[in-house]
C-alpha cells in the first residue's frame, strides 16, 4: 500500500556533536535524538514497526495501535499514528507523570492506565488481552520485536558512522530498557567495521527504592530496566562492558548538560556519565553515546527540583 506523504520520512539525520563538561574531563561524541520530532530516539522504531506493519498489510488506515510504555516510546507511537492516520492506545501502570499523559492524549492518544503494583508486566499482559479480543489490534511489542534494534542498526548506527571523523567508533554507550537502541547501535557499528566495545550504562540506586512503574534500578532514571527485554541478551555482544552511575550523579550530569543547552533528561545524564567513565584512561578513544530524550517530560521530577527552589 502507498504510505501517508507524512514528514517524518523526510526527517534528516540528528547531530553528532562532541560534549565535554570540565577542561580535564574525556571528550564524548553525542547524538542528539532528543531532537527527533516527539523529543526521543523512540521516534525511529515507531515510524519503522509501524510504516513496516503498513507495507505489510498488518496494519490498515485508522486501525489501533496498542503498546505497553510509560514514557517516550508511548509519545512517539502517537506522534507517528497521528502522522499516519492510525489510532493508538498507550498501556501504562497509573502512577505515570502527568506530562507523560497529557502529550499523548494531545497528539490524539488513549490512555489506558494499569494497576501500579503490576509495573510494566501488567501493561503488557493488558495489550495481549486487547489483542486476543480483538485480532486488528496492532501490537508494536516494543520489548520484544527486533525491528527495534534493526531501526537503529540501518539508521541511528548508519548516521554516526558518516558523521564521525574517520568512520571510526570505539564504545557505544546506552542504558538498557528495551535493549533496541545498543543492540541496534552495536550491531550496525560492527557491520560497518568498527571493533566496537557495547557498554551497559547502569543506574545505582543509593537512597531510594526501585520504582515499579518503569525502573528496576533507580526510580530517578526512568525507563532503565532488568530483564524485560528479549532483544538485549548479552552473550550476542561480545566484550559487553557494564558501567554502573550512582543515580544521584546521573541527575547531575543531566543538569549540567541542560546548563550547557542540551535540553534533556535523567538517561542522557547517566549515558553521558557512563561514557566518561568508560573513557577514563583511554585517551583519543572515539566514544559514542545517546541523548535519548527531552526535559519537558520530567519537570514534575526530581531532575527539577533545584529549579523550582529558585
Amino acid at each position: 500500500m502507498r504510505l501517508p506523504d507524512c514528514y517524518l520520512a523526510k526527517l534528516g539525520p540528528t547531530p553528532l556533536v562532541t560534549v565535554r563538561l570540565s577542561p580535564t574531563a574525556p571528550e564524548i561524541w553525542c547524538k542528539l535524538e532528543f531532537l527527533n520530532p516527539s523529543g526521543s530516539t523512540k521516534d525511529r522504531i515507531a515510524r519503522y514497526i509501524l510504516e513496516k506493519a503498513l507495507r505489510a498489510g498488518r496494519l490498515r488506515p485508522n486501525g489501533l495501535v496498542a503498546e505497553a510504555s510509560s514514557g517516550s516510546t508511548s509519545i512517539a507511537m502517537a506522534l507517528a499514528c497521528a502522522q499516519l492516520g492510525l489510532r493508538f492506545a498507550a498501556v501504562m501502570p497509573e502512577s505515570v507523570s502527568n506530562e507523560r499523559v497529557l502529550m499523548i492524549r494531545a497528539l490524539g492518544g488513549e490512555i489506558r492506565l494499569t494497576p501500579r503494583e503490576l509495573g510494566m508486566r501488567g501493561a503488557i499482559e493488558e495489550t495481549q488481552r486487547m489483542a486476543t479480543a480483538d485480532p486488528s489490534v496492532f501490537l508494536p511489542r516494543q520489548f520484544a520485536n527486533p525491528d527495534n534494534a534493526w531501526a537503529h542498526r540501518t539508521g541511528t548506527a548508519r548516521e554516526i558512522i558518516d558523521q564521525i571523523p574517520g568512520g571510526s567508533v570505539d564504545a557505544v554507550v546506552s542504558g538498557v530498557g528495551t535493549g533496541g537502541t545498543l543492540v541496534g547501535l552495536y550491531e550496525g557499528l560492527r557491520e560497518a567495521g568498527c571493533p566496537v566495545c557495547p557498554v551497559v550504562a547502569r543506574p545505582v540506586a543509593l537512597n531510594a527504592a526501585p520504582d515499579i512503574e518503569c525502573c528496576s534500578f533507580s526510580s530517578r532514571v526512568p525507563g532503565v530496566v532488568d530483564c524485560m527485554s528479549e532483544i538485549f541478551r548479552p552473550e550476542d555482544l561480545p566484550g559487553l562492558c557494564v558501567e554502573e552511575v550512582p543515580d544521584h550523579e546521573a541527575l547531575a550530569a543531566a543538569r549540567a548538560l541542560i546548563a550547557r543547552g542540551f535540553p534533556v533528561g535523567p538517561s542522557s545524564g547517566l549515558n553521558f556519565r557512563a561514557a566518561e567513565q568508560w573513557a577514563l584512561g583511554r585517551p583519543g578513544a572515539h566514544v559514542v553515546t545517546v541523548f535519548p530524550d527531552r526535559m519537558e517530560r520530567y519537570f514534575s521530577t526530581e531532575l527539577f527540583s533545584e529549579v523550582k527552589e529558585r
